[in-house]
C-alpha cells in the first residue's frame, strides 16, 4: 500500500478490479447503458408523475422522490465508476473523495428512509382507506419526504465529518467509489468513536425503516386476508406488490453485500472480489435501475399516463 508522509494523504487511489482489465472493458460497457437507463426510466416516470394530475397523489410524490434520488445517487458514484475503469489506478484528490462520499451515504440513508415512509403510505391505504385522504393529505405527506432527505444530510455530515478528522497511514481504497468503510479501514488511529456513530446510523438508517416496513406488512397482510372477495384482495395487493418488491431488492442487496463472510485464504480470492464487485455493482446501479421499471409495469395508472402523454405528443407534432 502506498504510504504518505506524517499520514497526510492528499488523493486516494481507487484499484477494485485492477487486476481484471478484461472485466473492467466490460463493466465499463454494462454500467455505462444501466447508467442510462436509469436517467431515461427515472426522467420518464417523473416528467409523467409531474405531467398527469391523476398521478398527484401521496403514493406517486413518494415515487417520484425515489426517482429523483435514484438519479442523484447514481449521478455521485457511477462517473466515478466509469472513469475508474478506464485507468488501471484511478486516483482521486482528498477533497474530491471526501465530496464524493458525502453525497452517496447521504442518498443511501435517504433512500433507505423513504423506503419505510413509503411502506406507512401504503399501511394507511390499505387499513384505513376511508381516512386516507385525510390522514394522508399534503401537510402530512409533504412534511415526510423532507425528513427523509434531512435525516439522509445530517447523517452524512456527522460520518463524514468523522472520518474526515482521522490520520491515514493509506491511500489505496478497494472499491470502485470513495465508500466510508473502505475509507476506515486506510485509518491509522482509533476508530472506535466511528465504529459507535455508524452503529447508531445503522440504526436510524437500517433497523428502524425495516421494522417500520415489516410491521406495517404485518398489518397489510392481514387486512388483505379479510377482504371476502379474490378480486378485491388481488387489487389491494397489487397497489404494494411493487414497493415490496423493491424493498426486497433494496434490502435483500445491503444485508447480502455487509454481511457476506469474508474468506481469508487466498484459494478462490479472484472469484470472490469478482463476485464482491458484481454486488456492489447491483446495489449501485441496478436496483436503480430497475425501480421504475417495476413500479411502470405492474402500474396501469402509470401505463396510462405515459400513453395519454405520448398520444398529446404525437397529435400537437402533428398539428
Amino acid at each position: 500500500m502506498e504510504r504518505s508522509n506524517d499520514s497526510i494523504v492528499t488523493e486516494f487511489v481507487l484499484v477494485r478490479l485492477s487486476a481484471h482489465p478484461k472485466l473492467q472493458t466490460v463493466f465499463f460497457v454494462l454500467v455505462l447503458w444501466m447508467y442510462l437507463m436509469i436517467l431515461l426510466g427515472n426522467g420518464v416516470l417523473i416528467s409523467v408523475i409531474i405531467y398527469d394530475s391523476h398521478l398527484h397523489t401521496p403514493m406517486y410524490f413518494f415515487l417520484c422522490n425515489l426517482s429523483f434520488l435514484d438519479i442523484c445517487y447514481t449521478s455521485t458514484s457511477v462517473p466515478l465508476i466509469l472513469d475508474s475503469f478506464l485507468t488501471v489506478r484511478k486516483r482521486v484528490s482528498f477533497s474530491g473523495c471526501i465530496v464524493q462520499m458525502f453525497l452517496s451515504f447521504a442518498m443511501g440513508v435517504t433512500e433507505c428512509v423513504l423506503v419505510g415512509m413509503m411502506a406507512l403510505d401504503r399501511y394507511v391505504a390499505i387499513c384505513y382507506p376511508l381516512r386516507y385522504p385525510v390522514i394522508m393529505n399534503k401537510g402530512t405527506y409533504v412534511p415526510m419526504a423532507a425528513a427523509c432527505w434531512v435525516s439522509g444530510f445530517v447523517d452524512s455530515v456527522v460520518q463524514t465529518s468523522l472520518a474526515m478528522q482521522l490520520p491515514f497511514c493509506a491511500n489505496v481504497i478497494d472499491h470502485f467509489v470513495c465508500e466510508i468503510l473502505a475509507i476506515l479501514k486506510l485509518a491509522c488511529a482509533d476508530i472506535s468513536i466511528n465504529v459507535i456513530s455508524m452503529a447508531a446510523s445503522n440504526l436510524i438508517a437500517l433497523v428502524i425503516p425495516l421494522l417500520a416496513i415489516s410491521v406495517s406488512y404485518i398489518f397489510i397482510v392481514a387486512t388483505i386476508l379479510r377482504i371476502p372477495s379474490t378480486g378485491g384482495k388481488r387489487k389491494a395487493f397489487s397497489t404494494c406488490s411493487a414497493h415490496l418488491t423493491v424493498v426486497i431488492l433494496f434490502y435483500g442487496t445491503i444485508f447480502f453485500m455487509y454481511a457476506e463472510p469474508k474468506s481469508k485464504s487466498s484459494v478462490g480470492a479472484g472469484s470472490q472480489d469478482i463476485a464482491e464487485a458484481l454486488i456492489s455493482l447491483f446495489y449501485g446501479v441496478m436496483t436503480p435501475m430497475l425501480n421504475p421499471l417495476i413500479y411502470s409495469l405492474r402500474n396501469k395508472d402509470v401505463k396510462a399516463a405515459v400513453k395519454n402523454m405520448l398520444g398529446r405528443k404525437t397529435s400537437s407534432d402533428g398539428l
